[in-house]
């Protein structure tokens, strides 16, 4: 099968996906899939089927396992700088859950929406794919769990009370703005990302056989700074559970999920904690477990699970 070049990123630029427009800093091209259930495998392989609605991530944290899915390797480096719409995505959705339950008429699929994007990254304030799939899902009832960065996931509270089965994963994986932005600095302030999981929480009132819960994912566990440390970790009590993660294994090869190169190389800015990682990390799980004692704290891939 022939890949897909892409205007920007290829020599031949006569025989390429066109750009279609530009959304701040990113190149937006528009693609029809052929598919929006993708079997699950590895770390989430407790799943059935991931959602990714986008290709591609305008957040580019420094740190994205994901940038090693690029199509090729000039959009890798050029990560988070280009995304590619899926513009088909609800008719193909539609089809993909008509063929499961033709197949499972008894049981719903278990959806992890996003493995490789943010399904909240800026442009779906403009192009509201998420909000379009999310309808679609709804009288198949999946077990849906939603990871995320934005408070934008707001706006589709919604739809999102009328799921039975539902995790909302907020990403913040550093209690420091200072560290944020070195790591991840197009992504959304952390007292957002908190305001907004605190409003959630608040959003969905108690109803009889319906199971919502809301994660916080400091994954990969960043540095905290010491003065910003007990007052990010307090904020915490308003989930049901924090996960944490180190950083994936490094590798530059195409199709691994690993560390880029900009993420190892911040390492060395933070050496108070990277010189004894195991012993930082260690501190912040033991600091967690004393002050959320109501709160379920749980590491890696377990922790990733809707149970």
């Amino acid at each position: 099968m022939v890949k897909s070049q892409y205007e920007g990123y290829s020599a031949d630029e006569q025989h390429t996906v066109a750009r279609v427009e530009n959304f701040g800093t990113a190149k937006v091209y528009a693609q029809n899939a052929q598919s929006l259930l993708n079997k699950a495998t590895g770390f989430i392989s407790a799943y059935d089927f991931t959602l990714n609605p986008y290709r591609g991530c305008q957040y580019g944290c420094s740190y994205c396992y994901a940038a090693a899915f690029s199509p090729n390797s000039q959009m890798r480096q050029d990560w988070g700088n280009w995304v590619i719409i899926k513009k088909n995505a609800a008719e193909v959705l539609k089809k993909d859950l008509h063929i499961w339950y033709k197949k499972n008429p008894d049981r719903p699929p278990s959806i992890y929406m996003s493995s490789v994007t943010d399904p909240y990254q800026p442009i779906e304030s403009q192009k509201r794919l998420t909000r379009y799939l999310l309808p679609v899902m709804l009288p198949y009832q999946p077990t849906l769990v939603i990871q995320t960065r934005s408070p934008m996931i707001i706006r589709d509270v919604d739809i999102l009370q009328q799921f039975q089965r539902l995790r909302i994963n907020m990403s913040i994986p550093t209690g420091s703005e200072k560290v944020r932005k070195d790591f991840e600095p197009q992504s959304p302030s952390i007292p957002a990302r908190l305001k907004a999981m605190a409003k959630l929480r608040d959003s969905f009132p108690y109803r009889e056989n319906c199971e919502v819960r809301f994660s916080i994912t400091v994954t990969p566990l960043l540095p905290t700074l010491p003065e910003d440390e007990a007052n990010f970790i307090s904020k915490l009590e308003v989930v049901d559970r924090v996960v944490i993660q180190d950083f994936h294994a490094s590798n530059g090869r195409s199709l691994i999920a690993s560390t880029r190169e900009e993420a190892l190389a911040l390492k060395q800015k933070y050496a108070w904690w990277y010189n004894s990682e195991q012993d930082s990390y260690r501190k912040f799980k033991n600091k967690l477990i004393a002050m959320l004692p109501d709160v379920e704290i749980m590491e890696g891939k377990e922790g990733f699970g809707y149970e």
